[in-house]
């Protein structure tokens, strides 16, 4: 079988051309995607009367054989193979002879190869969905773990104020809940047939688009030919969500690496996270916590790229488009070790909740507390605020106690000493969604509920 357009070009392509044009090594493993479209495509050409029942017998079990060979390994590329369609319809030709040639009838590779990656972009998204469930499943579990816990919370990398470790912990649950509702609302714009479309135009052939879409479980059939080639924002949003997702993880591993500091303390990571050093024998490295954190760039740069790909071209097939797949199967190739990890990671983690609470307790976390506690009693709360900075300067400046500063001053009675009582800033947190104890329970069955839906969601 020579290239699928021999008819109109004489001689042989360029080394070079075909070093370029050539895309099996990176679509081969839309093998099982591709098969099981042609399945559908041919099921549908036997039953409009387009091909003979037993030819459709002929090229199915073609195909089969086909998919057996590539899945054990057997199957033998040959140098004439371009793609992966081309690669398994020159295999069924040799298989099923005469009939096998009619397997492609009233179809384009452009509809062809977008189906393909529609069914396998559905398939990942699936898969990420799950991993996903899995490490916010990691995170509850921990946030339950983590009773009272306290550490500091941060603004610009600076102690702000106290919270509990169980709140910081599903703060990420939270992100990556968000993450999930993408996927699914991606998903929704992906489940698109685009199969019957042709090269751009359609076809005058009486083919049936609703029956290979329903065959191959798609919720809706293309409206526009020409979109249905030439569309690729399914990918480019499939990049999206993933790169976001990766922007989350990566601020998660950030954390992991500065916790697993001696200056933090905060956290252990299991050796099976870790590396040691070639030169220094003591060293203990977060390495996949830093990778979380440096494969980021990777995949916003797949985003950047597809969007560049795509912003220029006029419809509707051009063979851009072919740029697509390694953006795309690298995004999530990526993102789904990285989330295999770090669930690993906070499956097994031990949280130092001594060094914890040291770095929580300290009395100029409390001055906010103050200040709130004059607006109770009537005073403005720019007053209030810039009334308790200057305590705080003048403890700094003169190296005197701040509390003692604070019970001196007229403006605080002496029910303010519990203030720095460390567990009582946590316990004064009253407001929903807060860091409060009980503010904090409401929001882990929240979480929870959340999780079953997603859960179920993804079970279906």
């Amino acid at each position: 079988m020579g290239t699928l357009w021999e008819g109109r070009l004489s001689g042989e392509t360029t080394d070079a051309l075909k070093a370029l044009n050539d895309s099996l090594e990176i679509d081969k493993r839309l093998y099982k995607e591709d098969i099981l479209g042609s399945m559908a495509h041919v099921e549908m050409l036997a039953s409009v009367g387009l091909i003979e029942k037993s030819d459709r017998a002929l090229i199915l079990d073609a195909l089969r054989v086909t998919e057996e060979e590539i899945a054990s390994g057997s199957f033998v590329f040959q140098a004439a193979d371009e793609d992966i369609h081309t690669a398994v319809e020159r295999r069924v030709i040799e298989i099923a002879g005469a009939a096998g040639a009619r397997m492609h009838t009233g179809r384009s590779r452009n509809d062809q190869v977008v189906t393909d990656l529609r069914l396998w972009t559905l398939k990942s998204l699936d898969g990420l969905a799950a991993l996903i469930v899995s490490l916010q499943k990691s995170l509850i579990e921990q946030a339950e773990k983590a009773d009272e816990t306290r550490l500091p919370g941060y603004t610009h990398l600076q102690q702000a104020q106290p919270v509990l470790l169980s709140h910081h912990l599903l703060a990420h649950a939270w992100a990556l809940s968000r993450d999930f509702d993408r996927i699914i609302e991606t998903r929704s714009r992906t489940d698109v047939s685009p199969l019957g479309a042709g090269a751009l135009a359609g076809s005058s052939l009486p083919i049936d688009p609703i029956m290979t879409s329903e065959y191959l479980g798609f919720s809706e059939t293309f409206k526009n030919s020409l979109d249905a080639v030439s569309d690729r924002d399914f990918v480019a949003e499939a990049i999206f969500v993933n790169a976001l997702l990766a922007v989350h993880l990566s601020r998660i591993g950030e954390e992991l690496v500065l916790w697993s500091s001696e200056e933090f303390g905060f956290v252990d990571i299991d050796d099976e996270y870790t590396t040691g050093s070639s030169m220094l024998p003591q060293k203990k490295n977060p390495d996949i916590a830093e990778l979380a954190r440096g494969k980021t760039g990777r995949i916003i740069g797949n985003l950047a790229g597809i969007l560049t790909v795509l912003k220029g071209l006029p419809l509707t097939y051009n063979k851009d488009l072919q740029e697509d797949k390694e953006p795309l199967f690298d995004s999530f190739d990526t993102n789904s070790l990285v989330l295999t990890a770090l669930t690993g990671i906070f499956d097994s983690v031990v949280f130092n909740k001594e060094k914890m609470s040291e770095a929580t307790d300290k009395p100029f976390s409390m001055a906010i507390d103050l200040a709130e506690y004059l607006v109770h009693k009537g005073m403005p709360f720019r007053e209030a605020h810039t009334m308790v900075g200057g305590l705080v300067k003048a403890s700094i400046d003169s190296k005197k106690d701040f509390k003692k500063l604070v019970m001196e001053d007229d403006n605080f009675g002496s029910e303010i000493e519990n203030f720095f009582i460390p567990e009582m800033a946590i316990k004064r947190r009253i407001t929903p969604g807060s860091t409060g104890l009980e503010a904090v329970e409401v929001q882990k069955e929240q979480i929870k509920k959340r999780l079953e839906i997603q859960t179920s969601m993804i079970s279906r």
